[in-house]
């Protein structure tokens, strides 16, 4: 079986209708030589239709083919967010700093780096100016801090106890 002309491209759509134009155009030149017979007749209607439903198959748009479908993933659904309360927070307890203490103080430090000796020195040389009151023993205590800044505010070098090196220079001048 034949296809129809419709359901043809555009290149074999103009070779018919070229060779039915050709047929038909032929069989009138033929027919001048000689006389018209039934076949000719025959020929010429066959031309007739050939173009017609070439022509007619050019002036409809051609038939489409059904495009493909496309099928698209099913959606995916997320669950419900569950709601849940910020969290409160508590705030934290501010503490004060803790006491720095006079064993780790610059005083300390540089009282303790003297030998035992001259720490015993520095101890009656404050108990002889009347800043302390306990046992000439070496040993750095809270009595011995507080005769030491107590003597360090009145010699107006309490500053000087802020670091190391000061405070060896108020003790080398109770040395010295």
């Amino acid at each position: 079986m034949l296809p129809s002309v419709s359901s043809l491209t555009a290149a074999p759509r103009l070779f018919l209708a070229a060779l039915a134009i050709t047929a038909a155009v032929a069989a009138p030149v033929e027919a001048r030589d000689r006389t018209v017979t039934q076949d000719d007749l025959l020929k010429g209607v066959v031309a007739s239709v050939l173009i017609g439903t070439v022509v007619n198959s050019m002036m409809q748009p051609p038939a489409r083919q059904r495009p493909a479908p496309v099928y698209q993933p099913a959606p995916v659904y997320q669950p419900a967010p569950v709601y849940q309360p910020a969290p409160v927070y508590v705030p934290q307890p501010v503490y004060a700093p803790a006491p720095v203490s006079i064993y780790r103080t610059p005083a300390g430090r540089a009282f303790n780096s003297y030998s035992r000796h001259e720490r015993q020195a520095i101890q009656r040389r404050l108990a002889v100016e009347g800043y302390y009151y306990g046992g000439i023993d070496g040993s750095f205590g809270p009595s011995t801090y507080n005769a030491v800044v107590a003597y360090a505010s009145d010699a107006r070098l309490s500053r000087e106890l802020g670091s190391t090196a000061g405070a060896f220079g108020v003790y080398d001048s109770l040395l010295y």
